[in-house]
């Protein structure tokens, strides 16, 4: 023997096709997975090997389905055979307990890529139970199944009980599922203690004898022989089914040989249509009649457990006999029959009752297994009226899938007859657009299929979760439209942590057993996907991924609502090197003050990866749905360094920006995408910048002092050209704001300490007047200011934060709250009105931080770093249903009607000022509000230099910094 064929015969037996030689034949290649000749032993192998997924026959989805091929391989790989027939037997000894079934369940185990079957599931309940759980005395959690005695033919039953088998981790199915129990005789061990490989056993019922013989090279010796099954082979019709013997001899003759295969094809749409009528008049006379007349189920809950059951297949079975009869009659009328499509295009539009049927089958499987698993009488009364003669051995869940099956038949059937069709028919064009309304139907039963799945497996989640005390959080699972979009297994070293990626969240959970029930505990605390962020070592992360990480975010303004464009995905890495304990490890990041880090690992990196892009995915979803403002990049990589950028200010409608830096004033023309920012004035510590554009001034707080500057005096190339007509207005300043109060505008210059502030309020000097008095030679020895003019000033013996212009008064935050200011009285009282016990929240609140106060319509809403709320112009709480608690810890906010924005380091917070939910998030690191105001003279300048686009500042910016 050559060496390539010794490597040939060592190497095991791979996973996948066999080629269909015998085992008896040849020699065992391999041990077994599992003793081949226990039923439970190898069901439990098959479980937790054969892979499942989604998959379609005949235009319907099914759940969790494989194939009969699949099946036969993956027996045949645990048995060690290469004899697919012997695995397909050992399959159909599987099949007959109803460990699996045809997804249509009109047939056993068949080995063909093209049948499709599914494992016998349980339905948790999801619901309480009510008077039945009162009746019977089960609870509420409890899980349902049902099961019929195990048919025994060809199989010898163990008196032990099998083993339960595990759950799998891609199941559905939350509880133990109970495995078949048997002896598969065919590969048992010989009983005989003489018996080996190498010697002819004396037994011919030894299972050796075959292969005995042939490594002996013996010929064939009488006893147990090899049948090539037959079962797996098409059905193929009976002879009273067939056209040509439902017609006399000389028509038969008389046509060609494709109108004979048109005449079958029609034949058998119309045979099939009344064995279908058939089976819909057996549940209606042997199951609805019958458990009406049996009396096994208490007169009170009888009418709904029936509708549910059954729903609409009166309805449908309406429609079908209308079809039915139309084509019988067309059938009697003429032997050969020259078209069906008439009917149908007059039936099929009535075809609606088969979509609602179809999303409701999940909820009559569970009541009728509900009702048979707490309900003796109901259970005896099922299983005596499954073995009547008319059932033909089928169970009640066979009948029930027939219209979802039926109606995906009809395509099938319908092409092989236009496939015989002459072009020249009448009914060539009939039949084609009667095959695109089933198929429309049928995409409209898969949608409604899912979405009722999608919610029973919610409604059922719902019910098990547990929260710990004080963490409970409405992850409102049972809106309509919510969504379970993908869940999964992950790893941590206490365990095992099921994880459910909602449409709007992501869930971490570990699975309590109880000896009633199942429950899931919550292991974290749920994560809007809004504040979701997920990162993972730099060498695991996929390309997508990469590539998304390289878009950082910089500066964002307020975009048109009509823009439909989503925002670039914030994703971090973290650079960590690859080990065995880091590695298909996914970090799940919580932003905001509720933060927290978990750490997670993905069984292999195809895992690892498909959590990656399948929360990507969703997350984008969730910003295409939502997005109102989209991210501009105005400088990107060009302050980096030390050079920190503290503060902007947009002018010239919008296309120029001053920055303000560390090192001094920054100017950038927005019109011109590839020009840099360029320097301007060179100072230290800029913290603040502000343009007045209609008095042609820049208003500067560097180094603590207040200076502003003529806007022409900027020279970009000439940094110190403007300092030479700078005028110092303040020192020691903690900060100023510009606005418009009194019908003016107005710059207040505010002296902050923690015991007390002053405030100097000044109105600017217009520098474009003609023939305004120059200063004289004195003045300007004296350094005069002709740039601003004192208004008013006062005190207030309080640390002030920040100011606010109404339209008579200003606001000031400080550490006692809102005050208000009347400028021309200088009266000074606190906003919120002390007799007011519904602001008891505030007033109690230690080291609550004032930031903001926006005027809509006659109430204020008020901003505080923690929460929001509206009050009247009494400072009485107003609008008491709204209230917004923030997601992270603002450090500045922005209002555009009829949103709020709330910015802090991680990511910017969007909200509705009238309802107070959550618009939008936009995620980044080291977030910081640079400005955001409508500026204080608006004049329409933009028309005033000459450009033709309407002023964007009517609607005020939003300016962002993100520093990665």
């Amino acid at each position: 023997m050559s060496a390539a064929q010794q490597k040939r015969t060592s190497r095991p037996i791979a996973e996948g096709r066999i080629s269909p030689t015998s085992l008896r034949s040849g020699p065992v290649r391999k041990t077994p997975i599992v003793y081949p000749a226990l039923l439970s032993r190898v069901a439990q192998a098959f479980h937790e090997r054969i892979p499942i997924t989604d998959r379609i026959k005949d235009g319907l989805t099914y759940k969790d389905a494989f194939d009969g091929r699949e099946a036969v391989d993956k027996i045949a790989y645990i048995i060690k055979t290469t004899d697919r027939n012997l695995a397909l037997l050992l399959g159909r000894a599987l099949d007959a307990q109803k460990f699996f079934h045809d997804v249509t369940y009109d047939h056993r185990l068949r080995d063909s890529a093209n049948e499709l079957y599914q494992f016998r599931t349980r339905l948790p309940s999801p619901f309480v139970s009510g008077e039945l759980g009162q009746e019977q005395g089960t609870d509420s959690h409890a899980f349902f199944e049902v099961w019929v005695s195990p048919t025994t033919v060809g199989i010898s039953p163990t008196p032990s009980p099998a083993p339960p088998m595990r759950q799998r981790r891609d199941s559905m199915s939350s509880d133990e599922i109970t495995l078949p129990s048997g002896v598969f005789t065919l590969l048992t061990d010989c009983y005989s203690p003489t018996c080996s490989r190498d010697q002819l056993c004396y037994s011919i019922a030894c299972p050796r004898r075959l292969e005995q013989a042939a490594r002996l090279n013996m010929k064939p010796q009488p006893g147990l022989s090899k049948q090539i099954s037959r079962d797996s082979l098409n059905d193929v019709p009976d002879d009273g089914t067939l056209w040509i013997h439902s017609v006399p001899q000389e028509i038969v003759n008389s046509v060609s040989d494709t109108e004979k295969k048109r005449q079958e094809a029609i034949n058998e749409v119309i045979y099939t249509e009344r064995d279908f009528v058939r089976d819909m008049e057996y549940l209606r006379d042997s199951w609805i009649n019958r458990i009406k007349e049996a009396d096994v189920i208490p007169a009170a809950r009888l009418t709904d457990f029936l509708a549910q059951v059954f729903w609409n297949v009166h309805d449908i079975l309406a429609v079908n006999t209308r079809l039915r009869d139309a084509l019988s009659k067309r059938q009697k009328q003429y032997a050969v029959v020259d078209r069906i499509g008439d009917i149908f295009l007059d039936v099929v539009p009535h075809f609606g009752p088969f979509v609602s049927y179809g999303a409701h089958q999940l909820y009559g499987k569970y009541e009728f297994e509900k009702e048979k698993s707490a309900n003796a009488a109901f259970a005896a009364f099922v299983e005596t009226n499954e073995r009547l003669p008319e059932s033909r051995k089928l169970e009640l869940n066979a009948y029930l899938t027939k219209p979802t099956t039926r109606l995906a038949r009809y395509p099938l059937l319908l092409e092989a007859v236009l496939k015989h069709t002459p072009n020249d028919s009448s009914d060539k064009a009939a039949l084609a657009q009667v095959v695109v309304l089933v198929r429309e139907f049928l995409a409209k039963v898969n949608t409604e299929t899912g979405k009722t799945e999608n919610r029973f497996n919610l409604l059922q989640l719902d019910q098990q979760l547990v929260f710990k005390p004080g963490e409970e959080v409405n992850l409102r699972l049972r809106d309509e439209g919510r969504e379970m979009v993908y869940k999964g297994t992950l790893n941590k070293r206490d365990g095992e942590i099921q994880v459910y990626l909602f449409d709007h969240a992501l869930l971490f959970t570990k699975l309590v057993k109880t000896k009633q029930h199942e429950q899931y505990k919550v292991y974290r605390r749920p994560i809007p996907l809004e504040l979701l962020l997920v990162t993972a070592p730099q060498e695991e992360m996929s390309g997508t991924m990469r590539s998304q990480q390289r878009k950082n975010q910089t500066l964002v303004r307020k975009s048109s609502f009509d823009k439909g464009r989503a925002m670039p995905s914030v994703v971090s890495a973290v650079a960590i090197k690859s080990d065995n304990k880091t590695q298909h490890s996914i970090n799940f990041i919580h932003l905001g003050r509720k933060y927290y880090n978990l750490v997670l690992w993905a069984s292999s990196p195809l895992s690892q990866r498909k959590w990656y892009e399948i929360i990507w995915k969703q997350q984008q979803a969730m910003r295409e749905r939502s997005v109102i403002f989209d991210t501009v990049n105005l400088s990107e990589g060009f302050f980096s360094g030390p050079n920190k950028v503290n503060c902007a200010a947009p002018y010239s409608g919008g296309r120029r920006v001053v920055y303000g830096t560390d090192d001094g004033v920054y100017l950038s023309d927005l019109r011109d995408p590839n020009q840099h920012p360029v320097k301007v004035l060179a100072l230290l510590d800029v913290l603040q910048v502000d343009v007045l554009e209609d008095y042609q001034l820049l208003i500067v707080l560097s180094e603590r002092q207040v200076i502003t500057f003529p806007l022409e005096a900027l020279d970009p190339h000439d940094p110190m050209a403007g300092l030479k007509r700078a005028k110092r207005i303040s020192s020691h300043t903690s900060f100023f704001k510009a606005g418009f109060c009194l019908n003016k505008v107005l710059v207040c210059i505010v002296k902050s300490s923690q015991l007390s502030s002053t405030f100097k309020t000044l109105e600017p000097i217009d520098q474009n007047i003609r023939g305004r008095a120059k200063p004289t030679f004195k003045k300007l020895l004296q350094g005069g200011n002709d740039t601003l003019k004192l208004f008013r000033e006062f005190y207030i013996p309080v640390e002030s934060t920040s100011i606010h212009y109404l339209k008579t008064k200003m606001c000031v935050g400080c550490s006692r709250g809102f005050e208000i200011v009347d400028l021309e009285s200088l009266e000074t009282q606190g906003l919120l009105d002390p007799n007011d016990e519904s602001l008891e929240f505030v007033r109690k609140r230690e080291n609550l931080r004032p930031m903001a106060i926006y005027r809509l319509q006659n109430d204020f809403l008020l901003c505080y770093d923690e929460f929001a709320f509206y009050v009247n112009r009494n400072g009485r709480r107003s609008r008491k249903e709204f209230m917004v608690h923030w997601e992270g810890t603002p450090t500045g906010f922005a209002l555009h009607e009829p949103y709020v924005l709330a910015f802090e380091p991680t990511f910017v917070e969007i909200r509705h000022i009238d309802t107070g939910l959550m618009s939008q998030v936009i995620q980044g690191s080291n977030l910081r509000l640079l400005f955001a105001d409508t500026p204080p003279s608006v004049n329409n300048s933009a028309a005033n230099h000459g450009y033709q686009q309407p002023n964007p500042y009517q609607h005020g910016y939003v300016f962002l910094l993100s520093t990665l």
